[in-house]
């Protein structure tokens, strides 16, 4: 295997390392925050399996994001308090954090993006934002919701989103989708209304 990434003259600015919670010290999450470096962890991967259906052992996937270019020998000597494994150089920041709740790896566990947290001023949503076809499955969701749970006033669909839904549902309705949702909304309640009144 080529490890071009342990030449000193090898820099750059993201890096990434897997914490294992048997081996990390419990404070794992201080001694990073201490560093005053951009990080982000993902939720506790405890639901991984290998290619022989075997489950993993659970751990966090961790990206290091500094202000400036860091040589692998830098950053291993960060971390060397946390016992994990050695670091590798991050290819893609959106790939990664994406990568920590699966979400574009369909044949495996789904985390909860909700649990992926940045530390140290590391803005999570702005590598989480979705792409267009990803929008177009989030609308159709929200109109089932809609529908399957009938409501009928925009109000309770954008507090609805902004309590449970703050990385998918939300952004679409504060930035793109509002309108087309609440005409979405206002159809369905005359629809509503209209069906009540034939029965009467």
């Amino acid at each position: 295997m080529n490890y071009y990434f342990k030449d000193k003259r090898f820099k750059t600015r993201a890096w990434t390392f897997i914490v294992y919670p048997d081996s990390a010290p419990d404070n794992w999450r201080d001694i990073l925050d201490d560093l005053h470096i951009p990080w982000c962890e993902s939720p506790l991967h405890d639901k991984d399996q290998n290619p022989t259906g075997e489950q993993k052992k659970s751990h966090w996937h961790v990206l290091l994001y500094a202000d400036g270019p860091k040589s692998f020998d830098n950053v291993t000597k960060l971390i060397e308090d946390l016992n994990c494994p050695e670091v590798r150089p991050c290819n893609s920041i959106v790939g990664l954090v994406r990568y920590f709740a699966h979400l574009d790896n369909p044949e495996k566990y789904q985390y909860d993006k909700d649990y992926i947290i940045g530390h140290a001023g590391f803005d999570v949503d702005s590598y989480l934002a979705m792409r267009p076809g990803e929008e177009m499955e989030q609308i159709a969701t929200m109109m089932d919701f809609v529908v399957n749970n009938c409501i009928l006033e925009y109000f309770d669909l954008v507090m609805y989103a902004r309590q449970y839904r703050q990385h998918d549902w939300f952004p679409l309705l504060a930035k793109s989708y509002s309108y087309f949702m609440k005409e979405f909304i206002s159809s369905y309640r005359r629809s509503v209304e209209a069906d009540a009144a034939e029965r009467k």
